[in-house]
């Protein structure tokens, strides 16, 4: 079943529920799928006026800095071997070839990394905790968390939710132009296969020359 047509069976209080839970542990530094629960939860409430699109980004955007906050501690005591323990349990999330990656990211752009790095699933697995073991100050972590928390995930909801609008409006006044443009496509298709196949036939059919002598 896809993840959409899942939660379409799902009270709204439990979507808001469910979107900051998964967002917050994919923060936290579990890798799930946090974009694409959100992303198909504001694609509904568009397209159902019970979801409020200002709460679910709300909620997101509160899973997210909350998540991040608790990947940061939990980095900071843990440290690098909770950096090789992750990479044992989740070799493919926490390798040491994505590990160093991140690093080098943290290194270079500091602060702006947890920030921009909402943006990018990999770091947005890594801020946290990478946070936490390199020690940035708590300060700097907390500003570019909640920043990068709200544009990241308020962002991502307003932005589907309207174009889910947008897009709902615009087939509903115009779905009979899809149907014709479905047939039309369809009635092309078919000319064309006949064309080839008509001159397949004809190929075939060519008789083959007489060599000189017969």
């Amino acid at each position: 079943m896809h993840v959409q047509e899942w939660l379409e069976t799902v009270p709204p209080l439990a979507i808001y529920l469910l979107v900051g839970l998964v967002i917050g542990l994919e923060s936290l530094g579990i890798p799930l799928p946090g974009e694409i629960i959100l992303v198909s939860s504001a694609l509904l409430a568009s397209q159902h006026g019970e979801i409020d699109p200002f709460v679910l980004g709300a909620c997101a955007s509160a899973g997210a800095i909350i998540g991040d906050s608790i990947g940061y501690a939990i980095g900071r005591k843990g440290g690098r071997p909770l950096l090789a323990w992750l990479g044992s349990k989740f070799p493919r999330h926490f390798g040491e070839a994505h590990i160093a990656t991140a690093e080098r990211s943290f290194q270079k752009w500091g602060m702006w990394a947890v920030f921009f790095g909402r943006f990018v699933a990999l770091l947005r697995i890594f801020a946290g905790p990478l946070a936490g073991v390199l020690r940035m100050p708590y300060w700097k972590f907390l500003t570019a968390n909640v920043l990068g928390g709200i544009v990241w995930a308020g962002g991502t909801t307003a932005v589907i939710y309207y174009v889910g609008v947008v897009a709902e409006s615009w087939l509903k006044r115009f779905s009979w132009l899809g149907l014709v443009a479905a047939v039309l496509v369809g009635l092309t298709s078919m000319l064309i296969l006949k064309r080839k196949a008509k001159k397949t036939q004809l190929a075939h059919q060519e008789p083959e020359p007489v060599a000189a002598g017969d």
